[in-house]
């Protein structure tokens, strides 16, 4: 905050602020996918579309085959509380899913 005093007439001062806004930028959060042997490629591939609806099916089939591949997959990276909403829903599905905060 910047203050400077202008003065008048007689002993009165005049403050002028100039109020500064600084916006935080709220932390993004990683949705991860967590391979398992139990669900096929195909039930994952579509329940990560259902859950997800903004993804194509070749950005699910690429998301399954990196979490097939080495265990675990980025699904999206966005706010706390989407995030929260997109790995319960693939856990209510079955799937094994856990968020972390973006680095």
């Amino acid at each position: 905050m910047v203050d400077s005093a202008n003065k008048t007439d007689g002993d009165t001062a005049v403050i002028d602020r100039e109020v500064q806004r600084v916006r935080k930028i709220s932390p993004k959060y990683k949705v991860l996918l967590h391979n398992d042997p139990v669900n096929t490629m195909d039930y994952v591939v579509e329940t990560l579309r259902q859950v997800v609806p903004q993804l194509s099916e070749q950005d699910a089939l690429n998301i399954m085959l990196e979490t097939h591949n080495n265990g675990i997959g980025l699904v999206i990276t966005c706010d706390l509380e989407p995030a929260e909403f997109y790995s319960e829903s693939l856990k209510a599905k079955g799937l094994t899913s856990s968020i972390e905060l973006e680095s």
